[in-house]
């Protein structure tokens, strides 16, 4: 009887034991391209005991899904790649990956462009200027006065050049442009792309943007603005993108940020996609911000470019003493159109 007892005392229940964790098994990703070149592809995902799938689909956007399939257009004019990372997961949040590269091109028109190939002033048929200090409804407390001087705006070597100098002008202590295709070109929708170098140095804010073409029925910001990309001296390598409309404008507008190395040493792209649906900014083809559009919204009718390069002011700040010069460099603007 006390052997039974002592074996029985020294028996291992398997009761509390854990259960294993399932990981999903044998990932495999297809992808079909529309070969109507408008940039769709479909992609299907299967793995066994996977619950969900994260696609990344190369140009930093980003998308779960339940079932494996999806689709996604591609909106950069050309013939890219893009490497494209597939996860999926299981219950237990285990997960397992794969990579593959997919081609996609995508057949946009060129409906306007300036490429400035002709050394001079910037062509009268694609660009004015505003002139002054924006006292008159326009300006941001900046320190500068616009001109249409050839010494603050000019064509040379290939690429535009839009100068801000430290100069005593009509009662201001700077110079610089700002131009504008209003009442040359106007659209609504479509892909902008701007490759730009941008200037160093405390208190410069260069801008690619855009404006409603009714502003001065609407006025603002009941016509609605666009920021391609704005860019502070005063925080190297952060590029903002940015959309103001009513109840969301000045410093409540609605926008996000995104780094990028050597702003100031070399051309970069900075790019906006305009649909009725939604507004999606890139820099390099990185998608950075998404802002979703609807027929209320101010962003659904026609609009104008505007490249102008500020100083100081309610979003450039503080002026570095030691500026005396500097360059906004854009080496082409494009508009493309589905």
């Amino acid at each position: 009887m006390g052997l039974l007892i002592t074996l029985s005392s020294c028996g291992k229940s398997n009761d509390n034991k854990p259960a294993e964790k399932v990981a999903p098994l044998n990932l495999a990703v297809s992808t079909v391209v529309s070969t109507d070149s408008s940039g769709t592809v479909t992609f299907t995902a299967a793995a066994e005991h996977a619950v969900s799938y994260d696609y990344d689909f190369g140009n930093g956007h980003i998308r779960s899904t339940a079932n494996g399939s999806t689709s996604y257009t591609y909106n950069t004019p050309g013939v890219n790649n893009y490497t494209v990372k597939v996860t999926a997961k299981s219950a237990d949040g285990l997960t397992i990956g794969k990579s593959l590269t997919v081609t996609v091109p995508v057949s946009t028109k060129l409906i306007w462009s300036d490429e400035f190939n002709q050394d001079g002033a910037p062509d009268s048929k694609n660009w004015g200027y505003d002139i002054g200090t924006g006292d008159n409804g326009w300006g941001n407390n900046e320190a500068q006065y616009y001109t249409s001087r050839a010494e603050n705006a000019a064509v040379s070597n290939g690429t535009l050049k839009i100068n801000a100098m430290k100069e005593s002008y009509d009662g201001k202590d700077y110079t610089s442009a700002r131009l504008l295709t209003k009442g040359k070109f106007n659209f609504t929708y479509g892909r902008v792309e701007v490759s730009a170098k941008l200037p160093t140095g405390g208190g410069t804010w260069p801008a690619i943007w855009m404006l409603g073409s009714n502003i001065t029925t609407a006025g603002w910001p009941a016509c609605g603005e666009i920021d391609i990309m704005e860019h502070k001296g005063n925080e190297p390598q952060k590029i903002y993108g940015t959309v103001h409309h009513p109840g969301h404008a000045g410093g409540n507008a609605d926008g996000g940020t995104t780094m990028v190395a050597n702003e100031t040493g070399a051309f970069h792209k900075y790019a906006l996609d305009w649909s009725p649906t939604q507004l999606r900014w890139y820099v390099d083809d990185k998608l950075f911000f998404t802002f979703n559009n609807a027929a209320g919204l101010p962003f659904n009718h026609d609009y104008f470019i505007l490249l102008n390069f500020a100083i100081g002011g309610t979003f450039g700040g503080a002026i570095d003493p030691a500026f005396t010069k500097g360059t906004m460099e854009v080496d082409y603007v494009r508009v493309y159109k589905n």
